[in-house]
C-alpha cells in the first residue's frame, strides 16, 4: 500500500492512477490531519508527501509531518514532492530522513523507478552468506576476498544489483572500487545493456559538458561534428563516476541536474534529452568533510548515495592478500609462460606486514615487478624486498622493520618521508612511487603533519 499525501486533488488523482496503473494499492489523504488519524490504524510500505499544503510554499508543513511521521514509523520510505523545491528544503527534507525528493511537474518514468528501488531495497532481507553460497548465486569471479568485511559488501551487492538504487563506493586509491562498480552492473537487469567509465578526475570544467552529454556541429570552434556524450553512451544501462570528489562545483551542479531529472541538453542544442541509467559513483575522498569546508554541494551528496558501500583497506583485511597474491601470480604464471612460479609460505606472511598504501594496485605491481626481475620461480622475502627497496631507489642494503617493531601507521609514515626526501618533495613522483594518487598523498601528508610545498611539483 503506497500512502499519497496531497492536498491537490488533480495531483493526487494523477498520482492514483500512475501507480494503479503499475499494480500498487493506493490510499489518498488531502491533509496532514486526515494523514496522521489514518496512520494510526494502516502501514503502508511506502509514503508520497506533498511538502505544501493551504497554499503554503515554505515546505513547513510538510517538514512537521514528515517529523511526526518518522517518529511514529521510523522505517517507512518517504518521497517528497513539491512545487516549490529549494536546495536547503530538498537537504533538510534529505536529513530528515526521506529517501527521496522530487519535483512537480514530476517525470513519471523517474518517480516510477525511484518507488521500484525503494519498495525493492525494503523487501530483501540481510542474509550472511559464505563465499561459495554468495558465488552460486551472484558474478564475483573478478573479486577476490574472504573476509568478513569483504562478504558483508559482497552480500550488499547481490542485495541490490537487481535494483536501480545509485550507488557510492567509498575507500582509499587501490582499494579496488571499479571491480565493485562492474561487479553491481554485471549482477543487475541492465548487465546486457552499457557500463560506462567516466574518470570526473581526468575532465577539466571547461570540457565537461561536451564529454558528458555531447555536442551538436557548431556549438565551438572546433566542433566540426556531432558527438554523443557519456550519458547518452550509457542509457539503459550503468554510468560509473570514478573520483567524483574531484569535481569542480560548476560541474557539480550540471551533474546534479541530470541526476535529479534524467534529463539535460548536448552542447549547442536547445533540445533536451532524456536517459534512462542507474548511476554508481566512486571517490577516495571524504565527502563529508569537503561538504563542510564548502567544496562538495549537499544535495549532490545524498543524491548519489542512497546506497554507500566503503572499502576496507588492504592492511584492514591481510588474510586477503595470499589469496591476492596466489591470484596475480597464477595469472602472470600463463602470461610470462613460467608454469613453476610460486611464493614461500615465509614470504607471504612478509607481505601480510608490508604496509601497502597504494593497496590492491600496488600489491599487483611488486607481485608483476618481482616476477619480472627474478629469473627464479620460486619467490622468497629478499626477491620481494629488492623490489620495495628499489621503488625509493636508496642507495645500500634498506632492512623493512619486523613485525611488531613499529605499527603499519609508523611504517607508512617512514615510507612517505623516505619517498619525500628522495623525489625532493614532488608531489606527483612521490605519489607514483607510493602507487598512490596526489589526492590521497596530500590526505596522508596532512593527516601526519608532513610538511611540503604545493609549488614544487
Amino acid at each position: 500500500m503506497i500512502l499519497i499525501i496531497e492536498d491537490d486533488k488533480a495531483v493526487r488523482i494523477s498520482l492514483l492512477l500512475l501507480l494503479q496503473q503499475e499494480g500498487h494499492s493506493t490510499k489518498d489523504c488531502g491533509s496532514p490531519d486526515e494523514a496522521l488519524a489514518w496512520l494510526i490504524h494502516h502501514t503502508p510500505s511506502l509514503i508520497i508527501l506533498d511538502l505544501n499544503f493551504s497554499m503554503a510554499t515554505s515546505g513547513e508543513e510538510g517538514m512537521r509531518l514528515l517529523k511526526q511521521i518518522r517518529k511514529m514509523y521510523p522505517v517507512i520510505p518517504v518521497i517528497l514532492i513539491t512545487g516549490w523545491a529549494t536546495i536547503e528544503l530538498a537537504v533538510a527534507g534529505m536529513k530528515a530522513g526521506a529517501c527521496d525528493f522530487v519535483n512537480k511537474p514530476w517525470n513519471n518514468d523517474y518517480l516510477l523507478q525511484s518507488i521500484h528501488t525503494i519498495l525493492n531495497l525494503q523487501e530483501k532481507k540481510v542474509e550472511r552468506l559464505s563465499r561459495s553460497k554468495l558465488d552460486d548465486h551472484f558474478q564475483f569471479q573478478h573479486i577476490i576476498g574472504e573476509d568478513p568485511r569483504m562478504l558483508d559488501i559482497l552480500a550488499t551487492i547481490g542485495r541490490i544489483a537487481a535494483t536501480d538504487a545509485s550507488v557510492l563506493i567509498m575507500g582509499e586509491s587501490g582499494t579496488g572500487k571499479e571491480l565493485i562498480a562492474e561487479a553491481i552492473h554485471q549482477n543487475s537487469l541492465r548487465n546486457n545493456k552499457p557500463f560506462v567509465k567516466v574518470n570526473l578526475g581526468g575532465i577539466s570544467s571547461t570540457l565537461f559538458e561536451s564529454e558528458m552529454f555531447g555536442h551538436v556541429r557548431g556549438a565551438f570552434t572546433d566542433a566540426k561534428t556531432d558527438r554523443v556524450g557519456r550519458f547518452e553512451m550509457a542509457n539503459k544501462g550503468s554510468i560509473f563516476l570514478d573520483e567524483i570528489g574531484d569535481l569542480d562545483h560548476s560541474s557539480q551542479v550540471k551533474l546534479l541536474r541530470v541526476l535529479q531529472d534524467r534529463s539535460y541538453e548536448p552542447l549547442g542544442s536547445s533540445r533536451s534529452k532524456t536517459v534512462n541509467i542507474r548511476v554508481i559513483c566512486a571517490t577516495n575522498r571524504n565527502l563529508q568533510e569537503m561538504i563542510a569546508g564548502g567544496s562538495f554541494r549537499e544535495d549532490l551528496f545524498y543524491r548519489i548515495n542512497l546506497i554507500t558501500i566503503r572499502m576496507p583497506a588492504l592492511r584492514e583485511r591481510p588474510k586477503d592478500i595470499p589469496l591476492l597474491v596466489n591470484h596475480f601470480v597464477n595469472n602472470l604464471r600463463e602470461i610470462y609462460d613460467r608454469p613453476g612460479l610460486s611464493v614461500t609460505p615465509e614470504t607471504m606472511a612478509w607481505l601480510q606486514r608490508l604496509p601497502l598504501p597504494g593497496n590492491i594496485r600496488q600489491l599487483k605491481n611488486l607481485v608483476e615487478r618481482t616476477i619480472l626481475v627474478t629469473k627464479k620461480d620460486l619467490l622468497e622475502v629478499n626477491d620481494f624486498q629488492e623490489q620495495v627497496e628499489m621503488e625509493f631507489k636508496r642507495e645500500g642494503p634498506v632492512r623493512l622493520p619486523e613485525v611488531g617493531t613499529l605499527t603499519l601507521e609508523e611504517m607508512e609514515i617512514q615510507m612517505i618521508h623516505k619517498a619525500m626526501d628522495f623525489h625532493k618533495h614532488r608531489i606527483t613522483k612521490v605519489a607514483k612511487a607510493l602507487g598512490i594518487t596526489r589526492s590521497a598523498l596530500y590526505r596522508r601528508l596532512e593527516k601526519y603533519n608532513i610538511p611540503y610545498d604545493e609549488a614544487s611539483d
